[in-house]
Formats: C-alpha cells, sequence, structure tokens
C-alpha cells in the first residue's frame, strides 16, 4: 500500500473539500431552476453559444469565495470572473457547464472544479446536479462516481461504439460536419449533449466511448479529463499552458478505439495523456 507524500494529503484536503463544495453548489443551482424557471434566471447573452444566468454568477461567487477562505494561497479561474493560472497551486471552475442546457431545464449540466498543481491537473471533481452524482478523481488514485470505481468501455467494434460529439462555433460549420460524415462512414454512432463535462464522464464511467469537440476551454474539460484518464480513457489536449489561455480540441476516448478516433476527427497539434 503506497503512502502518500505531504504534498499528496495537502492535494486530498482539497479533493474532500471540493467534492463537497461542488454537491452543496449544484444542489443550490438546481433548487434555484426548480424555484425560478427560465423566466427567473435573469439570462444575459454572453456570445453565440454562450449564456450566463444569475444561477452561474452565484454559484461561482460561492466556489471562489469558499475556496479563499480555506485555501487561501491557491490562485482561482473561473468562467464568470476570470483569473490567471500561477506559479503554484489554482483552481479551474465551471460553475454550471451546459448553462444552455440548465436554463432550458434540460437535464445534462453539472459544476466543473480542478486543481492544477506543479503544471498538472491534480484535482477533477463533475457533479451531475439532476441526478445526485459526484464523479471525482485525485491523480494516480482512480476515477469515481461517489465511493464507486469507474473505467471506461472496453468497446472494440466501431460498429458497437457510440460517442458524444460537441459542436464549438469558434470553429468552422465545415469541419463539425465533415466530423459526422467521418464518424457516419467508418459506421461509428454519434450524439450531441451540450456540457462537455458532463459527456467527458460519461465516457470515464463506460457509458459512451468518445467525446470529441474541435475547440473548449479549460474550464469546461479539465475536470472531467482527469476523471477520465484516470478511469482508463485516451485523453488528447492541448499542452496545459496552451490550454488554460487559448483552449483547444479535446478527444476523450476508450482505449480500443482511440487510434481510429484520433485519424478521424483530431485536427490539431495535442498532448497525449
Amino acid at each position: 500500500m503506497s503512502v502518500k507524500s505531504p504534498s499528496d494529503n495537502a492535494v486530498t484536503a482539497r479533493h474532500e473539500f471540493a467534492c463537497k463544495l461542488a454537491r452543496k453548489v449544484g444542489l443550490q443551482a438546481l433548487r434555484y431552476w426548480n424555484e425560478q424557471g427560465v423566466d427567473g434566471l435573469g439570462t444575459e447573452v454572453k456570445g453565440l453559444q454562450d449564456f450566463v444566468t444569475k444561477a452561474d454568477k452565484d454559484a461561482e461567487h460561492t466556489i471562489r469565495t469558499e475556496l479563499a477562505n480555506m485555501f487561501p494561497e491557491d490562485g482561482f479561474v473561473g468562467e464568470e470572473t476570470g483569473g490567471a493560472a500561477v506559479s503554484g497551486g489554482y483552481w479551474v471552475v465551471d460553475p454550471i457547464d451546459g448553462t444552455t442546457n440548465y436554463l432550458r431545464g434540460l437535464r445534462h449540466w453539472g459544476v466543473s472544479i480542478a486543481y492544477v498543481l506543479d503544471g498538472k491537473t491534480r484535482l477533477g471533481i463533475v457533479y451531475d446536479a439532476p441526478t445526485d452524482r459526484l464523479y471525482h478523481a485525485q491523480l494516480g488514485y482512480g476515477a469515481f462516481r461517489d465511493k464507486l470505481p469507474i473505467k471506461v468501455s472496453s468497446t472494440k467494434d466501431p460498429h458497437a461504439a457510440l460517442g458524444i460529439l460537441g459542436d464549438s462555433r469558434r470553429r468552422p460549420i465545415k469541419a463539425y460536419l465533415q466530423h459526422i460524415k467521418a464518424l457516419y462512414d467508418a459506421g461509428i454512432e454519434h450524439r450531441k449533449m451540450g456540457s462537455a463535462a458532463i459527456g467527458i464522464v460519461r465516457v470515464a464511467e463506460g457509458i459512451v466511448d468518445f467525446y470529441y469537440e474541435g475547440h473548449l476551454n479549460s474550464w469546461d474539460a479539465l475536470a472531467a479529463a482527469l476523471i477520465a484518464h484516470e478511469a482508463g480513457g485516451v485523453i488528447r489536449v492541448p499542452e496545459l499552458g496552451e490550454f488554460m489561455t487559448n483552449g483547444g480540441e479535446t478527444l476523450c476516448a476508450t482505449p480500443a478505439l482511440a487510434d481510429l478516433l484520433i485519424e478521424l476527427l483530431v485536427s490539431e497539434t495535442t498532448t497525449s495523456n
């Protein structure tokens, strides 16, 4: 049995705190929707395919404040309030990933919290509030849904595969249509979900065999990508510094299909984990 180092113990303390915080914030957002409905969410349009609600802002404020109170030395990067990666440890947060789904009452959204230390994502927490399931991982210690270990699927036959294909308006529609055709020609089924964090943890728990999107921001994917990695998945994302600054192309896949999916879908230089 391995013994955790002092650094691991500090990360574990953050792991336990962030898991409780993600669940708390997710349940608050769910209650808020149930009470307010779509007409009471105070929606603002930030841009194409990009909405923000009062619930988003309140959720990020709660996460940022409680993390700062508990770990004042840590940095913070949030979708709504910004921030910057620092030389020490820092948090990367999307308070509600899948805001459009949340806004309209589609039950595919969640709270995403990652922790980065020494140039590596050390923690990933995704709380799927509508199903009350907490997905979490600490680098090197496996992936879990609540207390149960999870792993990616063992699907080998492309004709039996099912994946999730995201669509980003930051990329030309032509590329998205080409990806649809490539999957169709290979006999691979896909769906579109509207939340990268939830889509990627579906890969981690073996419900689907891959998630691909031509462009994601770091807060969309860092937490879920670590969970999928710890569940045995193949992860292709930009180098961390590039991902934090500019976002980029993301693929998470079960190992038996990864090479084929990289050939069919991946177009940019990414880092394999």
